[in-house]
């Protein structure tokens, strides 16, 4: 995220917090980079000074900070702080280091399918966990999106709005982003979950193709277009079009839900990171690839096994092709004049490689098995070998360590008896 400098109107300190540089600037105030005492970095928002004179505006505000309280989830940046009675209303929320989602498809082109996948699996995550706090984004769209070194982000609850909660917004006025609005707002009509993925499936059109699906123009001419035209798909990967169209119906009951979308996203971002399997590895052993049976009731094609007693000869120096006539001859004779289709090794030229029989040498695999077992049997005989020789020598080394006893006992009791004496 690009950085300048504070102006001479900037404030250097907003409530606990100080001000190093401006992040940016919309339609409700601007964003400063600050920190506390502690150090932690913050992305601080201050309301413009002519929305802060709107009481309508303070009371909608309220509620969506309130709101914006209760979203738990890792896709999205925590609020960590407000001030709704400030002479400017502001909130901080924590700083994501890293590039927007549009910047960084402005920079380097359209991403892949596996990435604009797994981009919007995490971002229908995250919408899951909004809206399962009660609150509806908005505005979710590409510059509200940030790549972090974690993975995206949704940032800007500015507008977020409390589902369920009566609409404070003026007859006639839109809020959003015209190209990544859904229909329903731009009628002016209740926003649902709904509105935030019709916004996450022109995000991920814009993924795909570097554009919104429906184009450039004045805000005007994009809403029109939102309300009553289709959105161009032509670009979006073939795994991802017929989602992303879902996503973009008119209708808000017919786009799938959050849930549904992050299960779909993560199935195809698998799909186009790792390939589908080769027929190679889904045919059962013996089976010809890419071959099916041509009926239920049809038996299975099996590769054809060569004959331990005949060797065919592989195409290589001597021209000849496995299955045709050796040497041009009728009969599949070769040349030589044996039948049986031998060849016989060729004296001065190049050498003939039979192929290999099928009976191949026993495989290593069971003596190697065996080894281990051998050499764990011999090292428990020496170990217990070792125990016992050491258990022995303990019990004679106690034995004569009585024995020494005794006999030490013995003479101290002749003395004192000859010595009574």
């Amino acid at each position: 995220m690009a950085m300048m400098r504070l102006r001479r109107e900037d404030p250097r300190v907003v409530g606990s917090f100080r001000l190093h540089r401006r992040l940016g600037a919309g339609g409700m105030g601007v964003v400063y980079l600050g920190s506390d005492r502690r150090g932690q970095r913050v992305a601080l928002k201050v309301i413009r000074p002519d929305l802060a004179e709107d009481q309508e505006f303070r009371s909608r505000f309220a509620r969506e900070v309130s709101a914006a309280r209760r979203i738990r989830g890792g896709c999205t940046a925590r609020l960590v702080a407000a001030d709704l009675e400030a002479d400017r209303p502001w909130f901080a929320t924590q700083y994501v280091p890293g590039p927007s989602l549009h910047d960084k498809v402005a920079e380097e082109g359209p991403l892949s399918a596996a990435r604009t996948a797994a981009i919007g699996a995490a971002l229908a995550e995250g919408l899951l966990a909004v809206h399962e706090a009660g609150v509806v984004h908005r505005d979710l769209k590409p510059s509200n999106i940030l790549l972090s070194p974690k993975g995206p982000r949704i940032i800007d609850f500015g507008i977020a709005w409390a589902t369920g909660a009566s609409t404070l917004t003026h007859v006639g006025t839109a809020v959003g982003s015209p190209g990544f609005l859904a229909p329903e707002q731009v009628r002016g009509a209740a926003v649902t979950p709904a509105t935030d993925v019709f916004a996450l499936g022109a995000t991920l059109a814009y993924c795909a193709t570097a554009d919104s699906p429906f184009g450039q123009g004045s805000s005007e001419v994009m809403l029109y277009r939102v309300v009553h035209e289709e959105p161009h798909l032509q670009g979006v990967h073939d795994a991802l079009a017929p989602l992303v169209q879902a996503c973009l119906a008119k209708a808000p009951e017919q786009r799938p839900s959050t849930l549904q979308l992050a299960m779909r996203l993560k199935e195809i971002a698998a799909r186009e990171t790792h390939g589908p399997l080769s027929e190679s590895r889904l045919a059962p052993p013996g089976e010809v690839p890419g071959r099916r049976p041509a009926g239920p009731g049809a038996p299975r094609v099996r590769a054809p096994r060569p004959s331990s007693s005949s060797s065919t000869v592989p195409s290589g120096r001597n021209g000849t092709r496995p299955g045709s006539p050796a040497g041009g001859r009728p009969g599949g004779t070769p040349s030589g004049g044996r039948p049986g289709g031998r060849v016989p090794p060729s004296r001065g030229g190049g050498r003939t490689n039979p192929a290999r029989p099928t009976s191949r040498p026993p495989s290593r695999t069971a003596g190697a098995a065996r080894r281990p077992v051998a050499e764990n049997r011999r090292l428990l005989r020496q170990r217990l070998v070792v125990f016992v020789t050491v258990t022995l020598l303990v019990a004679l080394g106690i034995a004569a360590a009585q024995g020494c006893e005794s006999r030490a006992a013995d003479r101290t009791g002749h003395a004192r008896a000859a010595s009574v004496r």
